[in-house]
């Protein structure tokens, strides 16, 4: 029992669980737009279940593929999946147990939450495989974040229509968001990944034109967040939040420099938690305390 306790906790740092953080927000703000208010607490019950099997599944499954060029590279070469410490077979179980609970999660949503689980899947263990052969790979770690908002609304409502348009802002917010930070994260491996003939954006252009992607990308975050607010429709506090998501940006970019990558984690994770969770504070507020109801 304790080397199970001990080993679950040495997989719970491998996968990085509190980087569930960076989906969740958007997923909760999702939520109450299709809701107009308050969803049910059952439904968020199951939303929270199974984007924790769905983020469990996708970094299992790319600790597992990725194992041995984590042991090639310094950074990661002490992950325990590089070493030894969590073998294949466990990375393996984790994510089958996870599939399992994802597909459970969507199933007790609704009958169109769970037919979208399973192409969600192909996109969440897909994108493990993309750093093999296409430099923009940090894009489809986008969309599988993006599809974590999209997939929050079809729980609440079971339809996915012309009314949606809020929650596509906020997808492809999520999705630029993303393809920015994790370009910038990306620039720690690029001599790595040059050696090895691995593909980013960094390793293909340049840390330099890595950081202008990496910038023009976070620029349209707040313009896709105006279009939430826009089309929601949300009135001042909402607003007030895409002013501060766009000043957190900046300092985002301020923290790390071409010449200067010393600042990752703090740019990396802490502002990015940050920015999400300044986005779904500030739905709540708006769609509870100002009565807004999305059409």
């Amino acid at each position: 029992m304790t080397t199970l306790v001990g080993k679950t906790a040495e997989f719970m740092r491998l996968i990085r669980f509190e980087h569930t953080l960076f989906a969740l927000p958007y997923a909760v703000a999702a939520a109450f737009l299709a809701a107009g208010g308050w969803p049910s607490f059952v439904t968020c019950g199951w939303i929270l279940l199974a984007m924790v099997g769905a983020r469990t599944a996708a970094m299992a499954f790319n600790r597992l593929v990725d194992r041995h060029l984590d042991a090639a590279n310094p950074r990661t070469a002490k992950r325990a999946s590089a070493t030894g410490l969590i073998s294949p077979s466990f990375l393996l179980l984790a994510v089958l147990v996870s599939v399992l609970l994802f597909g459970l999660a969507a199933w007790q949503l609704n009958p169109l939450a769970f037919y979208l689980a399973w192409p969600t899947l192909v996109v969440l263990l897909g994108y493990s495989l993309t750093k093999r052969f296409w430099h923009h790979s940090h894009l489809v770690l986008g969309l599988a974040l993006g599809l974590s908002p999209l997939g929050a609304w079809v729980a609440v409502r079971g339809t996915l229509g012309a009314d949606s348009l809020p929650v596509v802002f906020l997808a492809a917010a999520v999705l630029f968001w993303t393809n920015g930070f994790d370009i910038l994260y990306a620039c720690q491996d690029r001599e790595y990944d040059q050696s090895t003939g691995l593909h980013s954006v960094p390793a293909q252009f340049g840390i330099r034109k890595a950081f202008l992607i990496a910038r023009l990308s976070h620029f349209m975050v707040p313009m896709c967040l105006l279009g939430v607010g826009w089309v929601g429709p949300l009135h001042w506090v909402y607003f007030l939040s895409v002013a501060a998501v766009a000043v957190l940006l900046v300092y985002e970019h301020r923290l790390v420099r071409v010449d200067d990558l010393s600042r990752m984690n703090q740019a990396f994770f802490t502002v990015n938690v940050v920015i999400g969770f300044v986005v779904m504070i500030a739905t709540l507020i708006d769609i509870l305390c100002l009565g807004i109801q999305t059409p």
